[in-house]
């Protein structure tokens, strides 16, 4: 199998045929690190490749194979662990000059899973520095380019697993979404991404954004995705605010489809901007969804009206927590990320509280409106990608801090952590990836799968390729 066929050889094709001896760990992971070698010069989606630990636990994968020893499901599979969690042996730097070389104690719950079902972790990927925007650069590693064109955007803190995933350098990918970092990287490098209900995976240490930060999936297609949930979840003692439950049937159940199923679709969530292309696209995949067989109907999001005031006073009050990091290190962090703390440092504690008095009201509208509805689809993110040293778009508002304003569909479901996705659906004019976001039901994380499962069928992107040389 040549590299590129193996490359983009979805993870749960390539793990059977590694169980049935038909390629080798061995040969799987040369291949992933040529290839790897090959590109990152040009894509730079790894913070941190650990080559030799991928080799070394390559040739166990296949010893253990050989001696016909039990195996785990993603046994010598390549896995990528976003670089604001922990692995151990690996550094943890967050995108930051503040925590190069920094080497956390253990691995994080759901990376020990991942590597307990034989997944291989082959390294870190690149972040936005604390994860803090919706770009793909850090004063630590510089930018990530957008695998589909060089130079544009691969969006926010889970970018180098957006541009991996894309590239194929790796064949499983985690990020993290406190405001849309798996969804917005998975729409702009047109890939499929996951935010699933808040607290189905653990993330240890618990972080301290008041809950909204989501472990998720991204990869080339759904049963990837679904595959990798079903390894990750569960309840874990490092985690408090994780969930009780252990997995629903996600791959098993995959197939099911959205016949009957009723849809609400809201273009703007009442309030938004979207570039008109990516309106266009957006509006052609939701009619798809007639087609297979569910009821749609564009409709209004009255509970959606306060959520920019909500997110731009508790963003800032949540990284207000830098704070004392800037008197030695201002000049070598984001300036924007600088901005935003200083914004930050202006809200109160009353405010504050008021602010999360707000947000759980907010809450309590967004997931009471949704009983009428099986799904919600929007737009992904306003625009495609633009030039990666930007913060906004040429042709948008400038502002110090708020990429918010071109990623108004995210946080709403941080928020109230529901399940949504972004599912690729077209390309613009230039060639650029947009996603329809699809959002469930509290707790349906199945669903959600589902409904990607069967938008993929009628409208496949697993086979686009980035011409990458």
């Amino acid at each position: 199998m040549d590299e590129e066929t193996l490359a983009y050889t979805p993870a749960t094709e390539l793990a059977a045929l590694i169980r049935e001896k038909q390629i080798s760990p061995v040969e799987v992971m040369q291949s992933t690190l040529a290839r790897i070698e090959r590109l990152e010069p040009r894509i730079n989606a790894f913070a941190h490749l650990a080559a030799d630990a991928a080799m070394d636990g390559a040739k166990k994968a296949e010893a253990a194979l050989m001696k016909g020893e039990s195996i785990g499901r993603i046994h010598g599979v390549p896995v990528t662990i976003k670089d604001l969690a922990w692995v151990a042996d690996m550094p943890a730097q967050m995108g930051s000059n503040i925590f190069k070389g920094n080497m956390p104690p253990m691995s994080t719950p759901f990376v020990s899973r991942l590597q307990n079902q034989g997944g291989i972790v082959i390294g870190k990927t690149t972040t936005s520095e604390f994860g803090w925007t919706g770009v793909s650069h850090s004063p630590l590693t510089g930018i990530t380019h957008n695998p589909w064109k060089h130079g544009m955007n691969a969006g926010a803190s889970s970018a180098g697993a957006g541009a991996a995933a894309a590239a194929a350098l790796g064949h499983l990918h985690q990020g993290s979404d406190g405001a849309g970092s798996v969804r917005m990287p998975s729409h702009f490098c047109g890939v499929f991404g996951l935010k699933p209900t808040y607290g189905r995976i653990p993330y240890a240490p618990v972080g301290g954004g008041d809950n909204t930060s989501h472990i998720g999936p991204m990869t080339r297609t759904v049963a990837d995705a679904a595959l990798m949930m079903e390894l990750m979840v569960g309840p874990s003692p490092l985690d408090h605010t994780t969930l009780e439950t252990w997995p629903a049937d996600y791959t098993g159940r995959l197939m099911e489809g959205v016949k009957g199923k009723r849809i609400a679709y809201s273009p703007d969530l009442d309030l938004a901007r979207v570039d008109p292309d990516v309106a266009e696209l957006v509006k052609r995949a939701v009619a798809k969804f007639e087609q297979l067989g569910a009821h749609v109907e564009q409709v209004k999001t009255p509970w959606a009206a306060e959520g920019p005031e909500l997110i731009r006073t508790t963003w800032p009050a949540h990284l207000s927590r830098l704070i004392p990091r800037l008197a030695e290190w201002e000049s070598r962090m984001d300036p924007g990320l600088v901005a935003c703390i200083k914004d930050g440092a202006n809200v109160t504690m009353t405010d504050y509280q008021l602010a999360r008095e707000r947000k759980y009201a907010y809450c309590a509208r967004q997931l009471a409106w949704m009983e009428d509805w099986d799904f919600l689809l929007t737009p992904a993110v306003s625009v495609a990608a633009f030039p990666a040293e930007r913060l906004m778009p040429h042709h948008w508002p400038e502002h110090a801090w708020d990429w918010v304003s071109w990623a108004e569909f995210s946080y709403p479901f941080n928020f109230s952590g529901a399940p949504a996705a972004s599912v690729p659906c077209g390309f613009t004019p230039e060639g650029l990836p947009v996603g329809l976001q699809i959002v469930g039901k509290r707790f349906d994380d199945l669903g959600v799968l589902q409904a990607a499962a069967a938008f993929e069928t009628v409208a496949p992107w697993a086979d686009k390729r980035p011409a990458l040389g």
